[in-house]
């Protein structure tokens, strides 16, 4: 067991350390476990919601585990078949942040709360400054993309 745990220490080094190109990813399940290591024998470290965005930094010695960089900066792996690259999503990075019916200011609130931290979305469409994005329940608005980071 600590040999594998300085060979995911090692792995987890040269991921930071390493030139490889960043991939954008979502989520696409509705609640997926986060782990500290390319497999179900390592630890959750978080759960995610669909939509969360991540960026693929790395790959498995098995091809099957992602190792993923989220909006803090933290990297951990994630199972391959969990995400999906054939979208954009985006995540609040502000504590709080209204959704707007139009891309503008001067559009009305979409709700009475503003979204939180780590909400998650799936990104629909871009209007300068402004995304069009929409929930895991299908409810859409737009957000300043100062508020947001997208992959």
């Amino acid at each position: 067991m600590k040999l594998m745990s300085v060979m995911v220490a090692v792995v987890f080094a040269l991921l930071l350390i390493s030139p490889v190109s960043s991939q954008a990813l979502c989520v696409k399940g509705s609640l997926v476990n986060v782990r500290s290591g390319p497999g179900t024998n390592y630890k959750a470290v978080w759960q995610v919601f669909r939509y969360m965005p991540l960026k693929k930094v790395g790959v498995s010695l098995s091809g099957d585990w992602y190792a993923v960089r989220d909006v803090d900066g933290d990297v951990s792996w994630i199972y391959k078949s969990l995400v999906t690259g054939a979208y954009r999503c985006a995540i609040v990075k502000s504590e709080i942040v209204n959704v707007r019916k139009g891309p503008g200011t001067h559009y009305p609130k979409k709700y009475s709360e503003p979204m939180k931290q780590y909400d998650s979305f799936r990104v629909l469409k871009t209007k300068g400054a402004w995304v069009k994005v929409k929930d895991d329940v299908n409810n859409s608005g737009w957000i300043h993309k100062d508020y947001l980071w997208i992959n």
